[in-house]
């Protein structure tokens, strides 16, 4: 298993439905390249199925990692772009503009370290961030 393996396995992870085209746009490969990899990780075992998610599988507090990430932007990107962009990413509960070192916090909940470190890593691709600080909660009232 490669970086390719694990992007689609990331995006199929929040989207299952995701077509092979659109999982190929996103990752730079074409669509039967895409399509090849994506049965190779099924027929591997590595994807075993695919499932929906109703509203009681939201991220909840009670469960995984709730986290805190400082986010500072890229020169391109201003805040306004950035929570548009977030928007969309589940794990995401919310984002706010920051004075300080940082431009932004986002407070988002992962179902583990390795769903922290894709989250981590689209906000770095995908939503303009140049500079993450991660903090995990330990408990909540």
């Amino acid at each position: 298993m490669d970086a390719l393996d694990e992007q689609i396995i990331g995006l199929l992870q929040e989207n299952a439905r995701r077509s092979f085209s659109d999982l190929g746009r996103t990752i730079g490969l074409s669509t039967n390249a895409t399509a090849a990899r994506v049965r190779r990780l099924e027929e591997s075992g590595i994807i075993l199925g695919y499932t929906i998610r109703t509203g009681s599988d939201a991220p909840d507090p009670r469960g995984g990692l709730e986290v805190f990430i400082d986010v500072r932007l890229d020169e391109a990107t201003d805040f306004d772009v950035f929570a548009e962009r977030v928007g969309s990413i589940g794990e995401i509960v919310d984002a706010v503009h920051m004075t300080g070192p940082y431009d932004g916090m986002v407070r988002a909940f992962t179902r583990d370290t390795a769903s922290l470190d894709r989250l981590l890593r689209r906000l770095k691709k995908e939503c303009g961030a140049a500079q993450t600080q991660t903090r995990v909660a330990l408990r909540s009232r």
